[in-house]
């Protein structure tokens, strides 16, 4: 493909709450054996973009090291390859990245040296699966400039904290709004665009000499009117994980058989970094029902709506409904966990009770010496 990736892995998100503590949205374990981020670069590399940069800088140490290797996304060739760049002091640079065209700007050189002649850009914290090629197919026979990949949402859908678009018959953008506090439309910017690399390259430069930070804001809301920017509609399942609500509803999808096949049976897959854990296993009493339950799990209590990621160990008499446990959680004897999310290397005590309720989820955190990835 006649495109470099780059995806923005470097936000937090104060919607998520105590769980974006300890790790990047990016980070966030999806779907019992996925990462956020895997969704992404799997995205990059089934539309055969062969060098791809990720951008790290909020709490990257567990990011960091499950991009160690660029093997499991196939992208450890001779030509291209996976990049990962975090916020570096130079001469001109002192400073984390403020924003995200800032952190563009700042790996400058990543683009300067690039021979391909579009780049596709896009957040970490999505759960979808996209062929960019049909994107930028669609950006070069409507000769945009900028091409926003953008979806129409369910008209009960809370969309005020994504950018929300208005476009023509023709499809170009016509007025963006960035998180507004009042929805005038229900489609929304998906985070994900297209762009001639060597205009993308003039426009952060002339941000920067006018101390502006931000590519949503200080590009696409600024040149809307100048610039020829045109929305791709996206009619597949689409998430953004960062908040604690969106973050569980989205886990839960996965219960539902056609997320799954779409997810898992349909070409093309999505690609994780493989532990090396043996399968689960269900002990006497074990009681398991509509759940995801992953590798290295133990299971002895009762698990009912649920996602278990790995090696997650229920005691017996345990009762787990529809709540997430993530990597590396013990929990004890004659425990109750309902609507919760329980965060990972927790050792939760024998004889107590979770219990969150389905609009208000409960994040359950024990104080123990184990440290959290």
């Amino acid at each position: 493909m006649r495109a470099i990736g780059i995806v923005l892995a470097g936000g937090n998100s104060k919607r998520m709450r105590e769980l974006s503590n300890k790790r990047a949205i990016a980070a966030m374990p999806v779907a019992g054996s996925f990462r956020s981020v895997d969704f992404v670069l799997s995205n990059m590399s089934n539309s055969h973009i062969q060098s791809v940069a990720v951008l790290t800088q909020y709490n990257s140490r567990s990011l960091n090291e499950h991009l160690s290797s660029s093997k499991w996304w196939d992208f450890g060739r001779k030509q291209g390859g996976m990049y990962v760049f975090t916020p570096t002091i130079t001469a001109e640079h002192s400073d984390w990245y403020r924003g995200t065209a800032d952190a563009l700007y700042q790996n400058l050189d990543f683009l300067k040296k690039s021979h391909e002649p579009y780049v596709v850009i896009a957040g970490g914290d999505c759960i979808y699966k996209l062929d960019y090629h049909k994107v930028l197919e669609y950006h070069i026979e409507k000769k945009a400039d900028i091409t926003v990949v953008c979806k129409d949402m369910e008209p009960e859908e809370d969309v005020t904290r994504f950018g929300l678009v208005k476009t023509n018959e023709e499809g170009r953008i016509i007025d963006f709004e960035e998180k507004p506090m009042l929805a005038t439309s229900n489609t929304i910017s998906c985070g994900i665009y297209v762009i001639r690399r060597r205009q993308l390259i003039e426009l952060l430069e002339r941000c920067a000499s006018e101390d502006r930070y931000d590519f949503v804001t200080d590009i696409l809301v600024r040149y809307k009117n100048l610039k020829r920017i045109y929305a791709y509609k996206l009619d597949s399942y689409w998430s953004n994980i960062a908040s604690v609500d969106s973050y569980y509803k989205t886990n839960m999808d996965f219960l539902k058989p056609e997320v799954r096949h779409y997810f898992f049976r349909e070409y093309p897959e999505i690609y994780s970094k493989v532990d090396d854990l043996p399968p689960a296993k269900y002990n006497p009493g074990a009681e398991v029902k509509n759940s995801l339950v992953s590798s290295g799990c133990i299971l002895n209590g009762s698990v009912e709506n649920s996602v278990l990621f790995k090696k997650v160990y229920i005691g017996n008499n345990c009762v787990i409904k529809n709540s997430i446990i993530l990597n590396d959680v013990y929990i004890g004897d004659n425990t109750v966990i309902e609507n919760c999310i329980v965060e990972s290397r927790d050792t939760i005590r024998a004889n107590t009770t979770h219990i969150g309720a389905p609009d208000n989820v409960k994040i359950v955190i024990e104080k123990n010496e184990r440290f959290t990835l």
